[in-house]
């Protein structure tokens, strides 16, 4: 299996942990946004819309990380990071389009504003990052509330509902935005368990 991406992107972070927690590994491709090589004629024969991650498994190409992320526990060896059961796959499913729709548009306003400006050397907007951090709160506040009955997202198990938001929480820990986190209870003692997992501290060093 190869996988296209580069290891700053969150989207790439979500399956080279889903891999980690599978302890499997791929042909990790470094597709150099800077460069624009994901814009190249060649590139955008795997991926149309010029986005990273991609994997090329024995020709079978798939983009999407979540839809990656899926592909990957089902079809590798390792712990399952799914339910088996259908009432733990449908959390799991409301948990990913949680992350998805209500977290991650607000969180990457955040990220974009206090992570990528600065390694741009921009300023920051930082009314966009307030009014980003109310919307983003407002998420979290739905994850507090079910941390506080469950050890993760679904349940008792580790599942890819969790990894999915990973890499944004890393990044506004990055963006000095962490006070999200730590501002609720459940969120932060669920955050401090995940990230010392050592699939993800193999991501993040």
């Amino acid at each position: 299996m190869k996988l296209y991406g580069h290891p700053s992107s969150t989207c790439t972070r979500k399956v080279l942990a889903t891999l980690n927690e599978k302890g499997q590994n791929a042909d990790f491709i470094v597709v150099e946004l800077s460069k624009g090589e994901h814009k190249a004629a060649d590139y955008l024969t795997r991926q149309p819309f010029g986005q990273i991650p991609v994997i090329d498994d024995n020709g079978f190409v798939l983009y999407e990380s979540r839809a990656i992320a899926r592909y990957v526990d089902e079809t590798l060896p390792g712990p399952k990071l799914t339910p088996t059961d259908a009432k733990g796959r449908a959390l799991m499913e409301q948990w990913i389009s949680v992350e998805t729709s209500n977290f991650t548009p607000h969180a990457m306003k955040i990220i974009y504003q206090r992570v990528f400006n600065a390694f741009r050397g921009q300023s920051s907007d930082e009314a966009v990052v307030a009014e980003a951090s109310v919307t983003a709160g407002r998420a979290l506040d739905v994850l507090d509330r079910q941390l506080a009955k469950t050890h993760y997202l679904t349940g008792a198990q580790f599942t890819l509902a969790d990894i999915g938001f990973m890499p944004y929480f890393e990044y506004l820990v990055t963006g000095k935005a962490g006070d999200l986190i730590d501002a609720r209870k459940n969120v932060s003692r669920w955050w401090e368990e995940i990230r010392a997992r050592d699939s993800w501290k193999r991501i993040v060093g």
